[in-house]
């Protein structure tokens, strides 16, 4: 299975000449792109993360092997740094704010799109037999990965790309079985977590920023809002098909930018929790399904391809909304259910094992965060696809972040009794998880 847009800053008067100059970047690192993927095409992975012919040229070193091994030594040297001058502001109980620098508006300027197809072609070229096992307990050992944990011998994974989306061995990542809790669908960190309130919900971004759910998901997403005033609104309401909406909105753009004014003022129904997961380069990097739940719609959302690194959300405003990501919408026993899976620098291509004919990154002319998303309403309607705890969901080329926002049960009303469910999370914000564990529980009545 191969890891496989639109994008273009609105021209202004007086930026004439900053536009023609990222034109020429961006026809330069196309062409490249092409050159590559003419001269090395990339190789097709199997469901277990192998390749159908591991046999390889065991004397050829193509020259793009080493470029890759280059840029490995790099990634691993500039996470080496970012890692200590983390570790030294939380040794000394700094909470980092939201600061924006000359660094994060120079990013704005480089073909990180073309860039990431170009890393994409890289990693896809067949490494010689002999050498795979040295460049991936390289990249382990850089990136703290267990090699253990690999479904396959390292020899079968014939490029960088099929060792990224390897998986794993039976039983390395135990489902809890409890059906009244709430997994995590990825190795990572827990960055952010909590319940969302107030009119607008707004999820952190980092200490000093936010941005909307809304805008995450896009304006037809059926998140369960009600408007200011009519908290009492009829249940019945509430329980109505999901696709039935979706229909009615199919006509609306989807504004993916949070500056957009909501012509209502509204507020999330009780018991809508968010919860943020980043995933390292060096983390097993497939998504799983965290409840039982039915994927109702599908939304590709073109944009950006910003790192989502600490850095980058300290200092690029709407980081996760303006980024490139896939969402999934759909409903399980605790009413509703997003995955948003963002994309980011060298990782531009989130592939969907639920559906492996879609596409992202691919080149495109223009980048507007008015566009459309490309939306699919799953079959049959009203039922979608059906996805047990645990199921495989998708899969990301190196690190990216997850952003789950779901409904779980709570009181009706703050003046319950203790014998009505309510949910909360068992873990906390640095946390690191796998798949597998518990991200909260609740209790039945």
């Amino acid at each position: 299975m191969k890891f496989g847009g639109r994008r273009r800053v609105p021209a202004l008067p007086y930026s004439s000449q900053l536009n023609r100059l990222q034109n020429q970047h961006r026809f330069f690192f196309a062409s490249s792109v092409r050159r590559l993927q003419a001269k090395f095409p990339a190789r097709a992975f199997t469901s277990n993360g192998g390749s159908n012919d591991s046999q390889g040229n065991p004397f050829l070193v193509p020259g793009a092997t080493f470029a890759t091994i280059l840029m490995l030594g790099a990634l691993h040297a500039r996470r080496m740094y970012n890692d200590k001058k983390i570790e030294e502001a939380q040794e000394r109980g700094i909470e980092l704010e939201f600061q924006p620098d000359a660094k994060a508006a120079f990013l704005r300027l480089l073909p990180l799109r073309s860039i990431s197809r170009m890393w994409g072609t890289l990693t896809s070229v067949e490494l010689p037999v002999w050498l795979r096992p040295h460049v991936y307990k390289g990249w382990a050992r850089a990136f703290h990965a267990n090699l253990e944990e690999s479904a396959l011998p390292l020899e079968q994974y014939a490029s960088l790309q099929e060792f990224f989306v390897r998986t794993l061995k039976e039983g390395s990542r135990p489902i809890d079985p409890d059906p009244l809790c709430l997994v995590s669908p990825v190795d990572g960190t827990i960055l952010r977590f909590g319940e969302l309130k107030g009119v607008r919900p707004m999820i952190d971004q980092v200490k000093g920023f936010s941005y909307s759910v809304s805008s995450l998901l896009g304006a037809s997403s059926f998140l369960p809002l009600i408007a200011e005033g009519n908290v009492h609104e009829e249940s019945s309401d509430e329980e109505k098909a999901p696709t039935e909406k979706s229909k009615k909105t199919w006509w609306r753009i989807s504004l993916a930018s949070p500056k957009v004014q909501d012509p209502v003022s509204v507020s999330p129904m009780r018991g809508l929790f968010y919860c943020v997961i980043y995933l390292r380069p060096g983390d097993y990097h497939r998504v799983h399904s965290p409840v039982d739940w039915n994927v109702l719609i599908r939304r590709h959302f073109s944009g950006h391809l910003f790192p989502l690194n600490e850095r980058a959300t300290r200092t690029i405003r709407n980081l996760y909304v303006e980024n490139e990501r896939v969402v999934l919408e759909g409903r399980w026993q605790g009413g509703f259910m997003a995955i948003a899976a963002i994309g980011a620098t060298n990782v531009g291509s989130i592939k969907l094992l639920i559906e492996p004919e879609l596409r992202t990154n691919l080149p495109i002319r223009k980048l507007m965060h008015s566009e459309q998303p490309e939306q699919r309403v799953y079959e049959p309607e009203g039922i979608g696809m059906m996805l047990k705890k645990g199921n495989e969901v998708a899969a990301f080329n190196m690190g990216s972040t997850v952003v789950l926002v779901f409904q779980a049960p709570v009181p009706k009303s703050p003046n319950e009794n203790d014998s009505s469910p309510e949910f909360s999370f068992c873990v906390k914000s640095g946390d690191r998880i796998r798949v597998g564990e518990a991200l909260g529980r609740w209790h039945e009545l």
